[in-house]
């Protein structure tokens, strides 16, 4: 029988759509069955709460008008205020948006973390801009979406091309709006404004805490295990030192620069450097460069997607050797790769999960900010690491239950979670 929502023309769900949100309703058609009696209300998960599309307007330094579009989708809020990241890039879309919006449900009910998902991001190349069009930009996009954030509404926070220094940007222009200091209305702050102490590595520390935690249950011992990653910003410089620091080969590293290789180890410390200085891995001497098809073919033990969203796809998912796949980025894996690896007894520790140590600190900070107190560095790593081990655990004992992949395992549990604070708000009005 026809869904009243399609005979309306109302359904998001487009059978055409191959990108994020395609990928993202896959997901949840394939964790419905899994759902029970809350299956009733998974058109839920399938339409956003609410989505913003606005007109970015600034002056550039040259004197002339440039408008960029900017987006803020609140894809639900059973459980809390939105939160999720802003991203500059050329290629954001709506649908995009509205994809990392939903995974961010998701990941905060999987980690019961007391919000909802949301996401934003404006289109546009950062690098073509000066620091003050990019402050200009900030502003004005904050102005713009001022009426749907706020501490209890919206919580935004670094993604792509996005730093503390536009969370403070962001927080400035909502606060003058307010007329009085509101930290609480974005994390990833600077510490001076009420940011928290281990915020810019909480996600690749909590990447590596499940990631040690799914080596154990394989049997893979870290000690020499080779690693592929892929991606060098904060996530993946940062899983990249914490499994190098216990003994971990770091064998590759690709960025939008280069490929590069060392079956001896790369110098993550010296790669680090060097990146500092030329804004890339290109150019590094501790290492050969090779082709970018080359890499997720490597011989390795753990790969490691933290760059963008369909790295791994039904066309290379095939060449990867490793034995375990732990993504850093916001659904590098397109569902028919999942299904290949899964084939080939690969464990994937799934976006919902791997990258959640931001999130998670960024709860920490918020409620920091509310109690204007503030814990210290080794409080928040050790707080983080039980928060994802907790995590790991019970997505581990559903998946070894119902006989699924770690994905489903977590989708099943954030939806369920997700779904039945939908059920026991109910519908408003009757």
């Amino acid at each position: 029988m026809q869904k009243q929502s399609e005979r309306l023309g109302l359904s998001y769900i487009n059978p055409l759509d191959i990108g994020p949100w395609g990928m993202y309703l896959q997901q949840v058609d394939r964790v419905t069955p899994y759902l029970g009696e809350l299956s009733r209300w998974v058109e839920t998960l399938k339409h956003p709460k609410k989505t913003l599309i606005v007109d970015v307007p600034i002056e550039l330094d040259n004197g002339t008008i440039e408008h960029f579009e900017g987006y803020r989708v609140q894809h639900n809020l059973s459980r809390g205020p939105g939160k999720g990241g802003i991203r500059y890039h050329q290629d954001v879309t709506l649908a995009e948006v509205m994809a990392l919006s939903g995974w961010m449900s998701i990941k905060n009910a999987a980690m019961n973390l007391p919000f909802g998902g949301a996401k934003g991001g404006i289109r546009v190349n950062p690098k073509l801009l000066s620091n003050s069009e990019i402050e200009r930009m900030t502003r004005r996009f904050t102005s713009e979406i001022h009426n749907i954030i706020g501490p209890t509404r919206d919580i935004p926070a670094p993604d792509v091309n996005t730093n503390e220094q536009i969370m403070a940007w962001m927080m400035d222009t909502y606060s003058v709006n307010q007329g009085q200091t509101s930290t609480g209305v974005v994390t990833g702050k600077p510490i001076s404004l009420g940011g928290s102490v281990g915020r810019n590595e909480a996600t690749g520390r909590g990447l590596f805490t499940v990631g040690a935690e799914a080596a154990k249950k394989i049997n893979l011992d870290l000690i020499n295990a080779r690693i592929i990653v892929q991606g060098f910003g904060n996530v993946g410089r940062t899983a990249a030192k914490l499994f190098n620091d216990i003994g971990s080969k770091i064998i590759a590293v690709m960025d939008h620069t280069a490929t590069i290789y060392n079956s001896n180890g790369i110098d993550i410390a010296a790669l680090g450097k060097h990146v500092d200085q030329e804004g890339g891995i290109k150019g590094f001497s501790g290492a050969e460069e090779i082709l970018s098809i080359e890499f997720w073919s490597l011989n390795c033990d753990i790969a490691i997607p933290a760059a963008l969203e369909s790295q791994i796809t039904q066309h290379n998912a095939n060449d990867i050797k490793a034995k375990l796949v732990i993504e850093g980025a916001n659904g590098p894996t397109t569902p028919e790769a999942d299904d290949i690896m899964q084939s080939n007894n690969i464990l994937v520790v799934p976006d919902v999960l791997a990258n959640a140590g931001g999130v998670t600190v960024s709860y920490f900070e918020w409620v920091q900010d509310f109690n204007s107190y503030f814990w210290d560095e080794r409080d928040i790593n050790e707080r983080l690491v039980q928060l994802m081990q907790k995590a790991f655990s019970d997505i581990w004992e559903v998946s070894v239950q119902k006989k699924t992949s770690l994905r489903t395992a977590a989708f099943i549990i954030g939806c369920s979670r997700i779904l039945q604070a939908r059920q026991l708000r109910g519908l408003y009005p009757h």
